[in-house]
């Protein structure tokens, strides 16, 4: 069975890839998660207004594996410069749980000079409660928030925090808890 959810992973995720805006790889000493951001509107040909995102991640911890996939749309916010806020929504698969939060983040692109690299505060919230959570899933959430530099010309190095619950209808479980670092490629 763990077999079949690692091979239909890998290939959401390498499908994924070929099309992808960026991808990135996070690690600490016990996880390891690959992301991937597609910019919709690239392959819809839409041009004004709204940022839509095709995002996935698939995170690997100590026997659990989770993966998520999402559609968000994103805005600069009026009358405050730098600042991006998106809302969407995402469907997350793990062991006997399927849950489909709701997605908010945010993105401050801090107003440093020219002489440092170019650097953003993230932030994500996402949240099921036991409406939106199916099979043995009663409830969902997820916190995130990220640093991130763009050292060279699409290439960033990050470091984060994420707090992921995964509640069963059994019990409740904290599926991830942990600060991590990783590289970002941009396309």
């Amino acid at each position: 069975m763990h077999l079949k959810k690692i091979l239909l992973s890998t290939i959401l995720m390498s499908g994924l890839l070929t099309a992808q805006n960026s991808v990135a790889l996070n690690i600490n000493n016990e996880d390891v998660e690959l992301q991937t951001s597609i910019n919709f509107n690239d392959v819809i040909g839409y041009a004004d207004g709204t940022t839509y995102t095709l995002d996935a991640n698939y995170l690997h911890t100590d026997g659990d594996n989770l993966l998520g996939i999402g559609l968000s749309g994103e805005n600069q916010l009026q009358g405050v410069y730098g600042l991006t806020v998106g809302l969407g929504i995402k469907t997350v698969f793990a062991d006997q749980f399927v849950a489909v939060p709701l997605l908010v983040r945010g993105a401050y692109t801090l107003p440093l000079t020219d002489a440092i690299p170019t650097t953003k505060v993230e932030m994500s919230l996402a949240y099921a409660p036991s409406v939106l959570s199916f099979n043995e899933a009663d409830g969902y959430s997820e916190f995130r928030t990220q640093l991130d530099m763009e050292i060279v010309s699409n290439i960033h190095i990050f470091t984060g925090y994420r707090n992921i619950d995964t509640d069963y209808k059994a019990s409740d479980h904290t599926f991830n808890d942990s600060f991590y670092g990783g590289l970002k490629l941009s396309f």
